[in-house]
């Protein structure tokens, strides 16, 4: 079974493995499952001794940011970023975390980038209690996420500055992409924000009080992401809007072109097509300077249609 534990105890952290005794009078013990798979709920069944329903939360197959208070603990489900590439309906990978005094079980299906953060903070003797893991999980989680949303607000001020006939299915590519993150990004944000506001809110001693602050900060911090957010999927719709006008200014230029060029030879082809006919009696036909005088008089027509189109300026955009 794949994943680790930590018994932390007087501020001092040591691995332990999933046959370790999980009690032994430790401050805090962090046990980290990366799978679902069956022998991972036997293991939280029968080792851990959790509640039937604690295991099915641990494990379900669909899950949102949520924070529920069952008993003496909390049962939260956070998402973040994963270090594998996810599906774009589904970018951000989720971790269910349930916390009583004295033990955090975390659960994960993908690897997540914050697991590998809050795992160096608990070597490096920052964590104490189960109130400062969840709270270390909430922070990683939302200083790894800024950047990304960041960089997708960068992405679409190039594509603002650079609106540009010649790059517009490129720049329509980019705007999608854009949106379609800022989509799936926010989709988790705004739950996550409610799930760390409560958690913070609920009562219990075993959440300290700059754990509470802590988990408050980073519920800001997701609801200004998913501010922002919000601001870039309309942003993102506003610039497709002006690319589909311009792609439509683009096509009514050409189609304005093709219909002067037609204008120019439609008397050219009807003058072409009389003289073309099989039959006799056509007045100069037999006349050796006829080819000369039809093709002077196509060129004369063709320029004076060519000018009077300039005069009144078609040609421009």
């Amino acid at each position: 079974m794949s994943g680790f534990g930590y018994r932390i105890k007087g501020g001092r952290a040591e691995e332990i493995s999933f046959k370790d005794a999980l009690g032994d009078g430790a401050d805090l013990v962090w046990m980290h499952l990366s799978t679902t798979a069956d022998h991972a709920q036997l293991w939280l069944r029968e080792r851990a001794r959790l509640p039937e329903y604690i295991v099915d939360a641990l494990t379900a197959q669909e899950t949102r940011p949520r924070c529920e208070a069952v008993d003496e603990g909390a049962f939260l489900n956070l998402r973040g970023r994963s270090t594998e590439e996810l599906d774009t309906t589904d970018l951000l990978a989720s971790v269910r975390i349930w916390a009583v005094r004295g033990h955090v079980y975390s659960v994960t299906r993908k690897p997540l980038v914050a697991v590998g953060a809050v795992r160096k903070e608990v070597e490096a003797g920052k964590i104490a209690d189960p109130g400062d893991l969840i709270a270390a999980f909430a922070t990683a989680i939302t200083a790894d996420l800024d950047p990304e949303v960041a960089e997708l607000g960068d992405r679409l001020d190039s594509c603002e500055a650079d609106l540009d006939a010649a790059r517009i299915f490129e720049l329509r590519r980019t705007v999608t992409q854009v949106r379609v993150a800022a989509i799936g990004y926010r989709r988790f944000l705004s739950p996550q924000r409610t799930a760390l506001e409560t958690l913070a809110a609920l009562p219990g001693d075993w959440l300290h009080q700059d754990d509470r602050r802590h988990l408050a900060a980073a519920a800001d911090r997701a609801a200004r992401m998913a501010e922002e957010l919000e601001a870039i999927r309309e942003r993102a719709a506003l610039t497709h809007e002006a690319l589909t006008d311009l792609r439509s200014e683009q096509i009514d230029h050409r189609s304005l072109i093709i219909s002067i060029v037609a204008m120019i030879f439609l008397p050219l082809t009807f003058i072409t097509g009389l003289y073309g006919m099989n039959v006799d009696n056509l007045p100069y036909q037999h006349e050796p300077w006829a080819f000369d005088a039809i093709t002077g008089v196509c060129a004369l027509i063709a320029a004076g249609v060519t000018i009077y189109f300039v005069q009144r300026h078609w040609f421009q955009r």
